[in-house]
């Protein structure tokens, strides 16, 4: 069972939540240090997401995100908080919408080029 499950109904349709899925994951590996993998598929996407401590993935549909995550012993103990950053960064990034930055970004955006992590990877599925 995981430790964080967070589902969110949209009405974005694939196109859209793909961006928006793309976007949060490049958020989470900059800001968060993670190593994401998108797997596209005809119907739905999933973004893998992986660092110490956390696993999870994160299914794109056309009408919702269905995000788990298994923590390991040391954030266990922080669940609750990791849960809300999560639920308050993707319900940011689908109220907007598009593949925008949320405002904490800029930041980072500012940044030399040099600093920028690419991309995350894709696999055909």
């Amino acid at each position: 069972m995981p430790d964080i499950r967070i589902q969110r109904e949209h009405q974005l349709g694939l196109a859209k939540a793909r961006k928006v899925a793309l976007a949060w994951a490049e958020e989470v590996e900059r800001q968060l240090s993670m190593e994401c993998t998108v797997i596209e598929g005809e119907f739905s996407d999933t973004v893998e997401f992986v660092r110490s401590g956390v696993k999870g993935s994160l299914i794109v549909a056309a009408d919702h995100f269905d995000l788990q995550a298994k923590l390991g012993f040391l954030l266990g103990a922080f669940s609750k908080t990791i849960e809300a950053e999560i639920t308050k960064r993707l319900d940011a990034m689908l109220l907007a919408g598009t593949s925008a930055k949320p405002a904490a970004t800029k930041a980072a955006a500012t940044k030399p080029s040099s600093a920028k992590k690419p991309a995350p990877k894709k696999k055909a599925g």
